[in-house]
């Protein structure tokens, strides 16, 4: 469906080319000033300097053409040149029917669909999911559903990292304590034991262990980084306690990813990028792009333009190893000879802005993706405690994710059962998806790229801008139309046939409802998740209006009733796409 906005400003630029003015002055915006008019167009006044006349006059030649059109209620010209424009309620009842009945309310497909790859995740293989994991995991599930949403070919890549020291340290520290495992013997040409000799909980506390006796003892470190060295150049029994250890964290961290309702279409691995390393390197250093500086291999990726300094991208240290850099490059290389994407989002912390900066200079300068390929870095801000600082646990310690999701569902379980009467099991099922919807919309409604106060008691309140609040308001549309059904109504093909020209806030809430088509396409189009929150945000708030202000069920006409209860269908259906695309659900009751 075509978008209200651009429906008026079809009209308003044809006004002003009938008046004889360019057709762009017909810009359509929505009102700043909602208590005077809905839509606002200020083309008057831009139009006045370019042709030499007052611009109240070219405002009212214009709204001439336009007070007799069928769509518009009211259109009038006010001082010094604004255009100030009511939509008339018999085209809002149309476009609302027209809404109802039609795919996705009304949401069109883009109109060229790509290949988008999102790298999102990121997680160290042998570490448990931590806070700060969160956010990346959220945002990237947003922007892939709302890219499918939009018709797109979108592929999720969680991007693991299990190729560097943390291997090197886990395998040394295991032949420290179990020397016998016939993983370490040399002579040993047997198949190796198909069960991983540790479980999840012995091996995220092998890491942090070997991690910190690392850093006081020298001469482990540096067994550590041979060990790593082995692993990477094949050695057999190294390789089978790294696949060992690969299974092991991954059936964890996707059960991890499943409570945040997360999925991956990729698990691809770091090590995957590995085979495609010495080609690129030679590519590189055969046609010129590489050189060598103090016994590295580098790149320049730094430009006329830039005002500040951009080192180098480094492709190999001094001793030939391969660095992040190398890593990251080699799997454009995979993506690109994989599934050639149109564009590659990477949702990564903003403070690596510069890394990544560096990296897609690389790409672009050595040819590794088309030259219409779209390199698109997401960098997100901290998520942060009451006082400011990275979100810890109350020791002071890195919060497991697995631990912050049990304490909102707790905290929700306890406002559910608090003034209820509700069966344990129903309870904790919904406290499931209401302290998701929390975690999600705290996160989702703040910019990506800024820091935010992680507030449990905020983000948990049925009040306010948050999660709680938006699936509360679905819980109350879903059982007026349930209450409607019980009493004989029906809601298939349901239209409205008759809305009340009095009731503003009806009105308001068509106004609002209508403004949905535009909002995730925006939103993806600026990788804005939180566009779609505060969307959601206006429009909850503009139905609780309308629920205070109207007698829905008690309305004695029936085709006002009709009308009303076509209108919370259209709502409800908006607020459960809309939650959809941000990657949590609404409870049946709350």
């Amino acid at each position: 469906m075509e978008k209200i906005i651009d429906i008026i400003t079809k009209e308003a630029a044809k006004a002003f080319s009938d008046c004889g003015y360019e057709e762009k002055y017909g810009m359509i915006s929505v009102s700043n000033r909602p208590d005077l008019c809905e839509y606002q167009c200020n083309g008057a006044m831009a139009a006045a300097k370019a042709y030499k006349k007052a611009p109240i006059m070219i405002a009212n030649e214009v709204v001439e053409k336009l007070k007799d059109k069928e769509i518009f209620s009211m259109v009038e010209a006010v001082m010094p040149g604004f255009i100030n424009i009511k939509l008339s309620l018999e085209f809002l009842k149309t476009y609302m029917n027209d809404m109802l009945n039609t795919e996705n309310q009304g949401c069109e497909k883009a109109k060229e669909a790509k290949t988008i790859m999102i790298d999102y995740g990121g997680p160290n293989v042998a570490k448990p999911l931590h806070v700060g994991h969160l956010r990346s995991a959220i945002i990237g599930e947003s922007l892939k559903r709302m890219g499918r949403f939009m018709g797109h070919k979108v592929i999720g890549d969680v991007h693991l990292g299990d190729w560097g020291l943390q291997m090197g340290l886990i395998i040394t520290e295991m032949k420290k304590r179990q020397p016998e495992l016939v993983y370490f013997d040399e002579s040993y040409t047997g198949e190796y034991p198909p069960e991983a000799p540790f479980t999840i909980s012995e091996l995220e506390e092998i890491y942090p262990a070997a991690s910190a006796y690392s850093k006081e003892h020298p001469e482990y470190k540096e067994e550590a980084m041979q060990a790593t060295y082995l692993l990477q150049h094949g050695n057999r029994g190294y390789q089978a306690l790294w696949n060992h250890i690969l299974e092991v964290s991954v059936n964890d961290l996707k059960k991890n990813y499943e409570k945040l309702n997360v999925e991956f279409d990729l698990w691809k691995k770091e090590s995957d990028a590995q085979p495609y390393i010495p080609e690129m390197v030679q590519y590189m250093k055969d046609n010129g792009y590489a050189y060598l500086s103090d016994g590295a291999l580098v790149v320049d990726v730094k430009e006329e333009k830039d005002t500040k300094e951009i080192p180098p991208c480094m492709i190999l240290k001094s001793d030939g190893a391969s660095l992040y850099n190398t890593t990251d490059l080699a799997t454009i290389v995979e993506r690109m000879k994989l599934f050639r994407p149109d564009e590659i989002i990477y949702v990564v912390d903003k403070r690596q802005e510069l890394y990544f900066e560096q990296v897609f200079r690389c790409a672009r300068k050595t040819k590794l993706v088309e030259e219409d390929t779209s390199l698109r870095f997401l960098g997100f801000g901290t998520m942060n405690g009451k006082d400011g600082k990275p979100f810890k646990t109350r020791a002071g310690g890195v919060m497991r994710l697995e631990h912050l999701i049990g304490e909102i569902n707790e905290e929700m379980f306890q406002k559910i059962t608090q003034n209820h009467e509700v069966e344990e099991n129903e309870a904790k099922d919904t406290a499931k998806i209401v302290g998701l919807s929390a975690i999600k919309y705290g996160d989702l409604s703040n910019q990506a790229s800024k820091d935010y106060v992680f507030d449990v008691e905020r983000f948990t309140s049925f009040e306010g801008n948050t999660g709680p609040y938006i699936l509360y308001t679905i819980v109350r549309i879903k059982s007026i139309l349930n209450k409607y059904k019980e009493q004989g109504g029906s809601i298939e093909g349901l239209q409205a046939v008759k809305l009340d020209e009095t009731n503003e806030s009806a009105k308001s809430l068509v106004l609002e409802a209508a403004r949905f088509n535009g909002v995730i396409e925006n939103a993806f189009a600026e990788l804005a998740p939180h566009k779609v929150c505060s969307y959601i945000y206006n429009l909850a708030n503009t139905f609780n209006h309308f629920y205070h202000e109207t007698k829905i069920l008690a309305e004695e006409d029936e085709e006002k009733k009709e009308s009303y209860i076509a209108l919370l269908l259209l709502t409800e259906k908006i607020l459960e796409t809309s939650i959809g695309v941000l990657g949590f659900e609404a409870a049946e009751r709350m």
